[in-house]
């Protein structure tokens, strides 16, 4: 698979605009932390995958490219490792639905959320 002919980064709104020709994809930065194609969250095998909980405010703060076939994302949680390659972003992007409706289906079953936990001790009632 080719490189995108444009990669855009709308930080307000936490996508990745991805354009392939004449195909086009909004990638949540939720989307692409949660199904980071690094090891530390897919494993080594599909039953080591571990499911990422607490990201709907995650945003990136880094895009570099690996060679001519990839790039790599930081994430402002920390999470850096995961190389995702254009054809990988091209899948996440076509089929965007159901990865979505599979990470919400995978939330439910764990009874986890999307939303952070915030420690009791940084909690300060008025």
């Amino acid at each position: 698979m080719d490189a995108p002919t444009h990669i855009t980064y709308h930080k307000i709104a936490h996508t990745l605009e991805l354009q392939w020709d004449q195909e086009r994809y909004e990638l949540p930065a939720e989307l692409l932390r949660v199904y980071s194609p690094s090891a530390e969250v897919r494993g080594h095998s599909p039953d080591q995958r571990t499911l990422q909980t607490g990201k709907k405010n995650v945003g990136i703060n880094l895009i570099e490219p690996v060679g001519n076939y990839a790039i790599r994302i930081g994430f402002d949680d920390g999470h850096g490792s995961g190389i995702y390659a254009w054809a990988y972003l091209h899948e996440l992007g076509s089929q965007q639905e159901r990865f979505w409706q599979e990470y919400l289906q995978e939330l439910k079953q764990a009874n986890a959320s999307r939303l952070p936990n915030i420690p009791v001790s940084q909690w300060r009632p008025k």
